[in-house]
């Protein structure tokens, strides 16, 4: 089957193009103080951000699979605390972290036992997830749009991963940054009413493939609210019902990349209609 990454660019007149960063801290073996180097590039980082406005920042600790659960969510949390307090000692205001949880272990995928203990190695951080406000100049956001996902090379099978939604950490509704995002995909598909489709929901970090709760609802099925979130709101804007489905795959099929893009959806298209 075919895979296809599009981005979906809103074309705007802002006064910074990027929307947020992501910085990694990696941790010794069952440790939570923060190395001296990994030190060094924090504050580099931290001193990065002193010029940008900045909407929120998000800090989640993670462990490898070694020790027990419990104990791996008290030493994550350790971790992301340690983080925390490094930001605060450099005066970042204490209101524009969002989030400090410890995520616990992050499920190890073995390729091969050659890389194991890199693997390890790079499960045993703390990742730091920086939102910037988007400041909108005197003549205000611009209409202009592009839409690189649905042209007429499109065939079935096909899947649209949309790099820019992007979740709430636990819940199933979107980031504040991303609902213009998600107004232009609405657009676009209401207008190509010969797609038919279906919506699939991710969530990351849980064991064994399976999905992830729902902190709204308590109930284990948070890839399936996502993307029964989005179908709500293609509905809403005047997509039609008979056109798409909505599934959700749990934590079956990770990126490889910042935790932040596995909490996403994506796009199958399962049948295109002649167009008249």
């Amino acid at each position: 089957m075919k895979k296809i990454v599009f981005l979906l660019f809103l074309l705007m007149t802002v006064a910074q193009a990027q929307t947020g960063n992501t910085h990694v801290v990696y941790f010794e073996t069952g440790q939570y103080e923060v190395p001296e180097i990994e030190t060094n590039r924090l504050v580099l980082f931290i001193q990065s951000l002193k010029d940008i406005e900045i909407e929120r920042i998000a800090i989640y600790g993670f462990c490898d699979d070694r020790g027990s659960d419990s104990y791996n969510l008290i030493l994550s949390q350790d971790r992301a605390n340690a983080i925390k307090k490094i930001f605060s000692g450099f005066g970042v205001d204490d209101n524009l972290i969002s989030n400090v949880d410890g995520k616990g272990e992050v499920l190890l995928r073995v390729i091969s036992s050659d890389n194991l203990n890199i693997i390890r190695g790079l499960n045993r951080k703390v990742e730091i997830n920086v939102v910037y406000k988007i400041t909108e100049t005197k003549g205000g956001v611009k209409d202009e749009k592009e839409y690189r996902f649905l042209n007429d090379q499109l065939k079935v099978g096909d899947k649209i991963t949309l790099e820019n939604i992007l979740f709430e950490t636990g819940y199933s509704y979107i980031v504040e940054e991303s609902i213009p995002v998600l107004e232009m995909m609405a657009d676009a598909l209401r207008e190509r009413d010969d797609i038919y489709f279906t919506i699939e929901g991710h969530v990351c970090c849980t064991k064994n493939a399976r999905d992830a709760v729902d902190r709204k609802t308590g109930k284990r099925n948070l890839s399936l609210a996502r993307a029964k979130y989005i179908y709500d709101y293609l509905v809403q804007k005047g997509v039609k019902r008979t056109r798409m489905r909505y599934v959700g795959l749990k934590n079956k099929y990770p990126l490889g990349k910042a935790m932040k893009y596995d909490k996403r959806v994506e796009i199958k298209i399962t049948s295109i209609s002649k167009r008249n």
